[in-house]
């Protein structure tokens, strides 16, 4: 596996975990419709967070969440609306993301709720 991967990989433990200490119940993980692909379905209470994970080695290039673009969005919207029509949910939906770089050995995350807005 590619480097990158493997950081996203741990990226998307770390933030599983984080969530789970907050309170959240991890629904899904990685879960996929056509062409898109939510990294973390966690619910709390009544909200339905869809998570995307951002991990980057270093801020060199911009911040983590700066890489989310118009087109996974719309994607994201797409899938959720597919997630939540087929377990026939009844959930406030709200999109966060989790934003991780390494800053020397360990790493800094941070958690931005309501991240973007769907139309």
């Amino acid at each position: 596996m590619a480097e990158h991967n493997e950081l996203g990989k741990l990226g998307e433990e770390m933030a599983v975990e984080f969530l789970r200490k907050g309170g959240y119940t991890i629904l899904e993980t990685n879960w996929t419709f056509q062409k898109a692909e939510i990294d973390i379905i966690a619910q709390k209470e009544n909200i339905l967070a869809i998570v995307e994970v951002k991990t980057r080695s270093s801020l060199e290039f911009g911040l983590p969440q700066d890489f989310v673009k118009p087109k996974k969005i719309q994607l994201l919207v797409k899938a959720v609306d597919a997630y939540v029509n087929a377990k026939d949910l009844e959930v406030e939906v709200r999109f966060d993301i989790i934003a991780i770089h390494k800053e020397g050995k360990s790493f800094v995350m941070e958690h931005l709720i309501d991240a973007f807005y769907h139309f």
